[in-house]
This record gives C-alpha cells, sequence and structure tokens, in this order.
C-alpha cells in the first residue's frame, strides 16, 4: 500500500512540476483568401454573402448554399446565381464554425448589406501582404513582397472591410 502511495505521489510531484507553455496560435490565411474578398482580415473562416444568402468557405474554397432544405458544398454557385457577381457584392466575414447552422440569424442580421457596394476588395488593393494572393495585379510569389517592401505586416485581423 506504501508503494502505490508513493508512486501516485511521484506522479502527482511530475504533473505539477511539468512546465506549462503558453500556446499563441497566430492562424493566416490572406494567401487563402479570394481576390474578390474584402481587405482587411489576416484571417477568414467564412464569408456570407447577404445578396445570395449562401457562404464561401475560404479553406476548402467551396460555396455553400441552400438547395430546398440540404446545405451543399460545392466548387462554383448553381446557375440561379449566375448573375450574381461577386466582386462588387458585399461579403461579411464569419469565424465560427458551420456558420449556415446559423443560416437563420444570419439572414436577417446582415440583410442591411444587400445590395450594398463599394466594400474594398484583395484584388484592387495595394496593401503588399495581398500580392501573395494567387491572380493579384501586383502578385508575387509567397513572402516575396515582405523582401521588396523591407517589412513583415503584423496585422492583428481585426479590420472592418471598410478600409
Amino acid at each position: 500500500m506504501k508503494r502505490l502511495f508513493l508512486i501516485a505521489a511521484l506522479m502527482m510531484v511530475s504533473f505539477f512540476s511539468i512546465p506549462a507553455k503558453a500556446q499563441l496560435n497566430v492562424n493566416v490565411n490572406i494567401g487563402s483568401q479570394p481576390l474578390w474578398g474584402p481587405v482587411g482580415y489576416d484571417h477568414v473562416d467564412y464569408y456570407y454573402l447577404p445578396d445570395i444568402e449562401s457562404y464561401y468557405y475560404v479553406p476548402k474554397r467551396q460555396f455553400v448554399y441552400l438547395n430546398g432544405n440540404d446545405w451543399v458544398f460545392a466548387n462554383s454557385l448553381p446557375s440561379r446565381y449566375s448573375n450574381y457577381d461577386l466582386y462588387s457584392g458585399y461579403k461579411v466575414v464569419v469565424n465560427s464554425p458551420r456558420p449556415y447552422l446559423n443560416f437563420r440569424n444570419d439572414k436577417v442580421k446582415y440583410a442591411k448589406y444587400k445590395g450594398n457596394k463599394g466594400q474594398l476588395i484583395i484584388r484592387d488593393s495595394r496593401d503588399s501582404r495581398y500580392y501573395e494572393v494567387k491572380g493579384h495585379p501586383h502578385g508575387m510569389p509567397p513572402g516575396q513582397a515582405k523582401k521588396i517592401f523591407g517589412k513583415e505586416n503584423k496585422g492583428k485581423g481585426h479590420g472592418n472591410g471598410k478600409h
């Protein structure tokens, strides 16, 4: 019995003697954002597109839209949205998992952005951190913009997309 107590005591001492390490997770996905995405965000999970009441999932480059009662994940929008212009339509950044499950609330909350134009998008930005986005007019290989402009961007990702 003393032996079990001693082993348990040693395990507890060793557990509490493990140094605590602060975990800092800086997640930047600027290079994954589409050219039509709004500027001002270092990280984006989803865009909500109020004009067509759909989402875009940035990590997998997929649109998420309702087809009847089912959410569809697809690489392109359905033909019913063929007249929708991703470059001029307003995008709301939503950084939460599976926001489409909260669609009823998003639909009401972001209805005021329907038809809203004039949001600055990545394609039109002169901010060097966006030059690594594939297809940007000032495009450069990832990391090259930092070398040329002599500085690293240390943005915190709290932009409001109205720059």
